[in-house]
């Protein structure tokens, strides 16, 4: 039996703390096809609450180009929730390249705003690109050229979107009637 449904989520962090997510992709997946797929700017905070304020360093734009002028109006994680909370409902798994840092990411922008994390296993792109393809390196961008994915990569959309077409593609090669799911 295949998995029904899954989330492919990719974050872009505006700098070394968890939190400071600056965006979000989202992707969902039913029946080996993109069903839904979502794209938000999200302003960081400014610091944990009790802590002296900080702003946000915005020092990976580099490899982003995310700007703190880019998300000065947008909503922050908490408020944006409402809207990215349905994308976790009735899933499977959360599918991501490197999902440690990503699985990272969302429970400390939950955190951050008292926000129950959903409570869904993950799968990392990374290890079934390893475990499927025996590709190496196994970058986000080395994965999707073996595939044949376009990528543009570090647009959260665009990244959630290969991890997508990462799943579908070993779910398709798997010999075996069952998709190997995530650990629990």
């Amino acid at each position: 039996m295949s998995p029904r449904s899954f989330l492919a989520l990719d974050f872009e962090t505006a700098d070394i703390r968890a939190e400071s997510a600056c965006a979000i992709g989202l992707v969902k997946v039913t029946d080996h096809r993109i069903v839904g797929r979502e794209h938000f700017l999200i302003k960081p905070p400014s610091g944990k609450s009790g802590q002296r304020s900080k702003k946000p360093d915005f020092m990976f734009t580099y490899i982003h180009g995310i700007t703190r002028a880019h998300v000065a109006a947008q909503p922050c994680f908490g408020e944006l929730w409402p809207k990215v909370a349905g994308y976790f409902e009735d899933i499977d798994f959360v599918a991501a390249h490197n999902a440690s840092f990503d699985r990272r990411v969302l429970l400390a922008c939950c955190d951050q705003y008292g926000i129950t994390p959903p409570k869904v296993p993950f799968l990392c792109t990374v290890q079934l690109a390893r475990a499927t393809w025996e590709i190496y390196p196994t970058k986000l961008p080395n994965v999707c050229e073996h595939l044949g994915i376009e990528l543009k990569h570090h647009e959260a959309l665009s990244d959630a979107e290969a991890c997508a077409r990462i799943v579908i593609h070993a779910h398709k090669k798997a010999e075996a009637p069952a998709f190997p799911m995530p650990p629990q």
